[in-house]
């Protein structure tokens, strides 16, 4: 047998492998290239690429996925609410601990989850198409994470200042441009954001004149 036959038997035994793979892994397997896929070329990707790309059919594609929505709507679980964790609101509210150790720990956590480059592109590539996806996150971030934040705030402080929504807004947005300016940008950001996550929480801590201990 010669060597190209040989490839061919060898792909052959791939795509034989490929389709005997259990629904949950395969759904699992099309889920994570479909990440990486709209994460290169955006969410306006054909579904038909992403199925050359995972060696499989178009039409099995949609054995797991009834529309594109479908598949997008997977993609969003995974990139976005699954690197929620669901003890975060409890852990931002424990006044046993300082603000400022709150504010840290989370947002230490946070940007390691998001500061890469499928999270920060399929981000970007969702606000510009227009989708739906980034909207839902960002309500869904600011009901379960900043609006508790903004109401830690409110009790410790000690000025004139009246914190505001758009204030954490602001304290947010500034932590995650360390990861859009790295992913989006290409420009130098720091191999280890916690000090300038620091500096940033620790100005706005004192812009309402909360006492910032180590």
């Amino acid at each position: 047998m010669d060597g190209s036959a040989t490839a061919q038997s060898d792909d052959t035994g791939d795509s034989i492998a490929r389709r005997r793979l259990p629904p949950k892994e395969r759904r699992k397997q099309i889920v994570d290239e479909a990440v990486r896929f709209f994460a290169e070329v955006g969410l306006e990707g054909k579904t038909r690429v992403l199925a050359k790309r995972l060696g499989v059919t178009q039409s099995l594609l949609f054995n797991y996925f009834a529309t594109k929505d479908d598949l997008i709507e997977a993609v969003y679980d995974k990139v976005y609410l699954d690197r929620l964790s669901p003890d975060w609101p409890e852990r931002l509210t424990d006044r046993s601990h300082p603000l400022r150790h709150r504010l840290l720990d989370f947002y230490t956590e946070y940007s390691a989850l998001i500061f890469q480059e499928e999270w920060m592109r399929i981000f970007m590539f969702s606000g510009l198409d227009g989708a739906m996806l980034n909207r839902r996150y960002l309500e869904h971030l600011g009901t379960v994470i900043l609006r508790p934040l903004l109401d830690e705030t409110l009790v410790l402080t000690t000025n004139d200042r009246t914190p505001t929504m758009e204030d954490i807004w602001n304290l947010h947005g500034g932590i995650v441009y360390i990861g859009i300016r790295q992913h989006i940008y290409r420009m130098p950001a720091p191999s280890d954001p916690k000090e300038a996550i620091a500096t940033a929480i620790d100005k706005y801590l004192s812009f309402f004149g909360i006492v910032v201990t180590d």
